[in-house]
């Protein structure tokens, strides 16, 4: 892969994260359950680390990163999010779901781009974090949380 093609790649995977951070805003304000939203704030910090360090090797290479606003494919995703957020904690899960399904495709996809190492690890590295952030919402989904009690 040329440094052209490298860079076009990370473009479109640093404007997936930027992307991803949008619709964690969303999910995040409609999540009353404390212990899903403080989950929820730190896999955004990981999107916000995702962008920053992408970005830092597309300037690296030569390139120039996108712009920290959201694609249309984002604001696609974060309408979506805010519908399914408006419901609450499960909504606002079930959205994440979906977004995290599509953040880990575009991950697993780039762990088998022909880069230097260095990027590979960093791509690897934030594949390890979307896999965590998948892992967490569906057990989450699953587990229900924000509907135990406490025990008296």
């Amino acid at each position: 892969m040329d440094t052209k093609q490298i860079l076009e790649h990370l473009n479109d995977l640093c404007q997936t994260d930027i992307d991803a951070v949008a619709t964690y805003d969303q999910a995040i304000q409609n999540t009353s359950d404390p212990n899903v939203r403080n989950h929820l704030e730190k896999f955004k910090q990981d999107h916000e680390r995702h962008v920053t360090e992408l970005s830092n090797h597309i300037k690296k290479h030569g390139g120039h990163p996108p712009s920290q606003k959201t694609g249309f494919t984002g604001f696609f995703k974060q309408g979506f999010t805010a519908i399914r957020a408006a419901i609450g904690n499960e909504g606002a899960l079930q959205a994440m779901r979906s977004n995290e399904k599509t953040t880990n495709e575009a991950y697993a996809k780039a762990t088998e781009w022909e880069v230097p190492d260095d990027i590979k690890q960093l791509i690897e590295k934030n594949y390890e974090d979307e896999q965590r952030h998948l892992e967490y919402i569906e057990e989450a989904l699953r587990t229900r949380p924000w509907e135990k009690r406490p025990q008296a």
